[in-house]
């Protein structure tokens, strides 16, 4: 049995940033907090939480004072930073570079669209991290859409400025941006390219893993996909491998392996979502190579 590890899987740069921005604040005072999960993956988590990490939800935030507390890869709304500095909490910022460069944009063009009474909408998850920084640069005026039904919350007769998720699909992206350009044009005797304004906020360090991952789930016989199941990367890279190999398998660890997925004979691919570390990866290939003995016996 072949078994082989996706290299271009894993963590991307800013999430593998905030895991080493703790594991140095750990290592140092041995505790620390964590607004919110730091990865979406339970298992990575458990790792951090037993060397000291404490992850704490935005109210049990509001009640600290004079700490420190990590900000992870996602990104925060300004009001987090208020809080922090009216409660002297010492914020160490692990925010993606890229998502702060998008929140930068985000709020530049909220004040100029909001001039001509428009409004900003994100194509992404409501409810997500990413998604609450973001609408936090338009004092949570934004209009958040995942789909072609939540457009009825959208002013077609107002312009629009539309961003996106940083972890989204380029395909869903593009297909929301042609459906609002549609839509504002409706009616409209002459159609005014001012009224919309479309920013492909998407990250290519992720978009591109998408056309890799393609090619790596048509190259095996079997797939196993290692992700957190609160990862909506991770539920959007698995259904890539799924679109290209019906023998695809999304796992969260080596607990969930079923062994009469294998056979002496196939080629095993593990990947995984950016929010997935290598040792995990590792982990289900050991567990994997460990059942082919039973498979052979």
């Amino acid at each position: 049995m072949k078994v082989e590890i996706d290299q271009n899987s894993g963590y991307c740069f800013g999430v593998e940033y905030a895991i080493q921005m703790a594991e140095e604040e750990l290592a140092e005072n041995g505790h620390l907090y964590c607004l919110g999960d730091i990865v979406h993956n339970t298992l990575e988590v458990q790792r951090l939480e037993a060397l000291g990490l404490e992850v704490i939800t935005r109210e049990q935030l509001m009640e600290l004072h004079n700490t420190k507390v990590l900000i992870r890869a996602h990104g925060e709304p300004p009001a987090t930073y208020e809080l922090a500095l009216a409660n002297n909490i010492e914020l160490i910022d692990a925010s993606c570079p890229v998502v702060l460069k998008l929140q930068n944009r985000v709020k530049h063009s909220f004040d100029k669209v909001q001039a001509k009474g428009g409004q900003v909408v994100i194509y992404g998850q409501d409810g997500h991290a990413e998604v609450a920084g973001l609408a936090g640069q338009t004092n949570n005026t934004a209009i958040v859409v995942s789909k072609e039904e939540d457009l009825v919350k959208v002013d077609f007769n107002k312009p629009i400025a539309l961003f996106s998720q940083t972890t989204k699909s380029m395909s869903g992206f593009y297909a929301m941006r042609d459906t609002i350009g549609k839509r504002l044009a409706e009616g409209k005797a002459e159609y005014i390219d001012t009224d919309f304004e479309a920013n492909d906020s998407i990250c290519r360090q992720v978009s591109n893993r998408d056309p890799q991952l393609k090619k790596f789930a048509m190259a095996h016989d079997v797939v196993v996909f290692v992700s957190g199941r609160k990862s909506s990367n991770g539920k959007a890279l698995f259904a890539t491998c799924l679109s290209q190999n019906k023998h695809s398998y999304f796992i969260e660890g080596p607990h969930e392996l079923n062994q009469a997925w294998f056979r002496p004979e196939y080629s095993i691919g593990i990947c995984g979502a950016t929010s997935t570390p290598m040792w995990l990866m590792q982990q289900v290939k050991e567990a994997i190579e460990a059942t082919e003995e039973l498979v052979v016996s």
